[in-house]
């Protein structure tokens, strides 16, 4: 029998995920016990890595974002016991036993349910998140913007380069940063911030990107710490959706072939006024995860950069783009954005056979945006 005609598939992925991780001692996540309406946070049981690790009742899911472990109920136990399916079907429901043909039905109408739930819950989320992202966008529509102007001086980015800001960038000039609380939020920071609007393909707001920032400090940048936890917190976020969307910063009026892609807005600034691409577009793609998509996974395949093609919520430039230029950055590990970068590459080629796709590395330690500020530092 193969594992695709497993039974216990179908009760395993019927079971509760915040059920399951506490079985498995995973010890750290607030709100702890998790909660239906909520994703509980904290260190992973795996990486250690710090607020990285979430698990979402809600939607039957966890993610990783240090090690890339994600997936569901099944996909958490195999991460944490390092077990194969086999196992984890053992160690879910125990050993796999014959079933009558009513207790097989059983076992499948309770794992479709399950996963309309899910598919349900999930729906109902992202759309209440698009909401919200609207929202916000619309309520910095009348703020003064040259607090942004400033940041983006302090950033290299100066009038003489970047004579008329995106209008794809607004300024918030008292943002509260929230982080999940074992009773809801709770606010750390508050103060200005960059909002960038995240568009679908179709050109609809689908998101609100947020970078808080200080004009007046070195290079703009702020450090934001959770005072309860002494956590340094990163200081973007992302409200909405992205879901193969990118924040539009400059698009030609005129016909146009050539999409510049950098994975921040800052670095994406940089290569806009560097001159060397003067009729192309400019999107900033988010982050290394929405560029890349979905990758396969496997012994052996992290780092070979090769696109799950069955990944519909991609980014995949306009089907008239014949030329993708994606900068990379220097300043994050090299094998892992090298691969990503690859991944969102070659999927965009395999769907746009005219399509090339080049990457431009930035040296090590470094973004595009780095570089623009040594150069200024030089000359000055």
């Amino acid at each position: 029998m193969t594992y695709a005609q497993d039974d216990r598939l179908a009760e395993a992925r019927a079971k509760d995920i915040g059920d399951i991780a506490d079985h498995l001692g995973i010890l750290g996540l607030t709100p702890w016990p998790p909660r239906p309406n909520m994703e509980s946070v904290g260190p992973c049981p795996k990486c250690g890595g710090r607020d990285r690790f979430s698990i979402s009742q809600r939607l039957g899911l966890f993610n990783c974002r240090r090690c890339e472990g994600k997936g569901d109920v099944i996909s958490l136990v195999r991460f944490v016991r390092d077990c194969t399916l086999s196992a984890a079907l053992d160690w879910l429901c125990g050993p796999q036993q014959e079933l009558t043909p009513s207790e097989r039905k059983a076992r499948a109408r309770a794992s479709a349910e399950n996963q309309r739930r899910v598919a349900d819950r999930a729906q109902r989320e992202r759309r209440r998140e698009i909401e919200a992202a609207g929202v916000l966008w619309h309520e910095a529509r009348g703020f003064d913007r040259a607090p942004l102007r400033a940041y983006l001086d302090a950033r290299g980015l100066t009038a003489a380069l970047l004579p008329d800001l995106p209008a794809a960038l607004r300024h918030h000039p008292d943002l509260p940063y929230m982080v999940r609380a074992d009773r809801g939020w709770r606010e750390i920071h508050r103060g200005p911030a960059m909002l960038g609007l995240v568009q679908a393909p179709n050109g609809r707001g689908l998101g609100c990107h947020r970078t808080w920032y200080d004009p007046a400090a070195r290079q703009g940048k702020i450090a934001i710490v959770d005072p309860e936890t002494g956590a340094a917190m990163p200081r973007k976020k992302m409200r909405g959706s992205k879901r193969g969307a990118a924040i539009r910063l400059h698009t030609p009026d005129g016909p146009w072939q050539v999409l510049v892609m950098g994975e921040g807005i800052e670095t994406t600034l940089t290569a806009m006024v560097s001159g060397l691409w003067p009729d192309a577009a400019f999107w900033a793609g988010i982050d290394l995860g929405n560029i890349s998509g979905r990758r396969q996974s496997g012994r052996g395949l992290r780092f070979a950069g090769l696109p799950d093609m069955a990944d519909r919520d991609a980014f995949v430039p306009p089907p008239w783009v014949r030329q993708w230029i994606l900068i990379e950055d220097g300043d994050s590990d090299p094998r892992d954005t090298r691969a990503k970068m690859q991944a969102g590459a070659r999927r965009a080629m395999a769907l746009i056979p005219d399509l090339r796709a080049r990457i431009i590395p930035c040296p090590a330690g470094l973004d595009l945006n780095d570089l623009l500020m040594e150069a200024e530092d030089v000359g000055q």
